[in-house]
């Protein structure tokens, strides 16, 4: 199958004010689409229109929270109105916490999966009547490694993660008489804003990790993974190796993590 082309396409983009969306946003301009970004941050989606020389139509700022039904209303409609359409959607946006299970409120769970698990469920079950009319449709979904293998201390941002994988996972098969794909695109940490937001944790709380990587390099692995029509993807080969040792040595894995993650 021919790789997909991003020249001319039309995209909505969560999650686009810092980190690896912002570079989605650079790379899918880059590549000739028009994106709908949107983030909560509306002087940080100003500035990354200036720094693309604020263009009228390839970068269209909705700024508000995607857990707010009236903003993914809002998203399809600018999208549809102002360039005719939607071609892919890319789920960017998230949220995550650091803490043992037994100690949080419980609303830090509710206040994770709102974004990073229903945010992306509800505006793709809006995209989709209008992604069948797209060009060579795709829904986008940057999950994480952790939506593969959960570790102590991130048990809420873990169950988001497999939540949106699995739901993922049947959407794929039930799109693809549409002819719609779904790609799950599963990053290592990135070094980004993202551990600067966490919701109810104490500041300063750490977490371990195998390595990370660069916003720039998931944002372009990500686009790669859409060009090459991937319906899963592991961005990173720490991920990877995590991922088989989690499959094949399980009670290795346990200890190895309550060594080092708790």
């Amino acid at each position: 199958m021919a790789k997909r082309s991003f020249a001319g396409k039309r995209v909505i983009l969560t999650g686009a004010s810092s980190g690896i969306g912002w570079y989605l946003a650079s790379e899918l301009v880059h590549a000739g689409a028009y994106v709908v970004i949107t983030s909560r941050r509306e002087e940080r989606l100003r500035q990354l229109r200036v720094a693309f020389g604020n263009p009228q139509k390839r970068l269209i700022a909705v700024p508000g929270d995607i857990s707010s039904p009236a903003l993914r209303a809002q998203l399809i409609s600018t999208c549809v109105q102002k360039l005719g359409g939607i071609d892919i959607v890319i789920n960017n946006a998230g949220v995550g916490a650091i803490g043992p299970f037994a100690e949080a409120q419980p609303e830090r769970l509710r206040k994770i999966f709102e974004v990073d698990f229903f945010a992306a469920v509800e505006l793709t079950r809006l995209a989709i009547p209008h992604l069948r009319f797209g060009r060579e449709p795709v829904a986008c979904m940057v999950n994480s490694v952790l939506g593969h293998r959960a570790v102590p201390g991130k048990s809420e941002y873990c169950a988001a993660k497999f939540a949106l994988r699995g739901w993922a996972e049947a959407l794929r098969l039930e799109l693809q008489p549409r002819g719609i794909d779904v790609v799950t695109v599963s990053p290592s940490t990135t070094r980004s804003e993202f551990f600067d937001s966490l919701v109810d944790t104490m500041r300063g709380a750490k977490s371990a990790s195998l390595g990370s990587q660069s916003p720039q390099t998931v944002a372009r692995k990500v686009m790669q993974a859409m060009k090459k029509r991937k319906p899963e993807m592991i961005l990173s080969p720490a991920g990877k190796a995590f991922v088989w040792l989690s499959k094949w040595a399980p009670s290795f894995t346990d200890r190895m993590l309550l060594r080092h993650a708790v």
